[in-house]
């Protein structure tokens, strides 16, 4: 059974929301869980306040603040930097906004203790939930047609590669250069592409896909040419050198 597990949490505006997915983590993860990161990226709400609260009930919370909104990737890197640093020997990066399930924190974990993977990825396409869940049909098409794009670009099978819901191995980590990969939205593409290259082994499992009102981040038409960039710059090698 793997130790050193780390629960990473980029926090934005997240006051309405950080604390029941916190309240959510089943009790036999949460015994596993050697430290929580989160950092509050800028929030211009009471996401401090609400950490601080979280603070008190978990004294294996370690809460971080950019002082401005530095962005989902460097937020990411800030995270996997420290669990690197600290010792981590699996990082998994759980959002703060509810919409992936801690729930599955123990299927995800029975994947590193039985040495299967290096990175897992949480698929909402896995199953056939996705629509089932609420995903905005014009969101389900184009997770298809740009997942297709990419299995054929990159020689993958994936059921998609546009999941939030990452967990990371050390060996994936120490492997990785993520410090150099994007500040944007496609950081976690960027590291499935790299762990294809770097001949890691990557994980699906299935996950509830959930929407519940929470605001998304995400320009979805600045996403989408962001993808078709990083296929454009794996067939010019860029992610080969790296």
């Amino acid at each position: 059974m793997v130790d050193g597990v780390f629960v990473l949490m980029p926090a934005y505006n997240a006051a309405e929301t950080v604390e029941k997915v916190f309240a959510r983590i089943p009790p036999e993860a949460g015994r596993r869980i050697s430290r929580y990161l989160v950092v509050n990226d800028g929030s211009k709400d009471d996401t401090a306040a609400a950490l601080s609260r979280l603070e008190k009930q978990f004294p294996n919370l370690v809460a971080l603040t950019h002082p401005v909104n530095r962005g989902y990737g460097e937020t990411i890197k800030n995270l996997l930097g420290y669990a690197l640093r600290e010792g981590a020997q699996v990082g998994i990066v759980l959002h703060s906004d509810g919409q992936y399930s801690p729930e599955k924190i123990p299927e995800i974990l029975a994947l590193f203790d039985k040495d299967e993977a290096d990175i897992v990825q949480g698929s909402r396409m896995l199953g056939g939930g996705a629509l089932r869940g609420g995903m905005p049909m014009y969101k389900f098409f184009a997770n298809k047609v740009l997942t297709a794009i990419e299995n054929r670009a990159f020689g993958m099978n994936l059921a998609e590669y546009h999941s939030g819901y990452m967990a990371y191995s050390r060996r994936a980590l120490e492997t990785i250069p993520f410090q150099n990969l994007s500040a944007s939205f496609d950081f976690d593409l960027e590291m499935l592409v790299l762990a294809n290259v770097k001949r890691l082994r990557i994980a699906e499992i299935a996950i509830p896909t959930i929407y519940a009102g929470e605001k998304s981040h995400l320009n979805p038409i600045q996403y989408g040419f962001d993808v078709l960039s990083v296929v454009r710059d794996y067939k010019r090698g860029k992610y080969h050198a790296l």
